[in-house]
């Protein structure tokens, strides 16, 4: 019975839904987009330059120690 009862409660509600729907005409803009023919370039030009980079022992060193800080809340209780 409460089967039955909560089938027609579901249907009732989804057809009083579908009811309420409104039939207004949406107008959409249209939007008119021109096709590009031609394309400027740049040249650029190559220097050479001497540029001086540091290394770590390990690769994203800072990062690595950044993610993995503790909480007191992470270790382990004894139960």
């Amino acid at each position: 019975m409460k089967t039955i009862a909560t089938l027609i409660f579901v249907l009732f509600i989804g057809l009083t839904a579908q009811a309420q729907t409104s039939t207004e005409e949406v107008k959409i803009d249209t939007v008119e987009m021109t096709i590009v023919t031609e394309t400027a370039t740049e040249e650029v030009s190559l220097e050479n330059t001497l540029e001086v980079a540091r290394l770590y022992k390990r690769d994203n060193a800072r990062v690595i120690k950044a993610l993995s800080f503790t909480t007191k809340r992470n270790k382990a209780k004894m139960a």
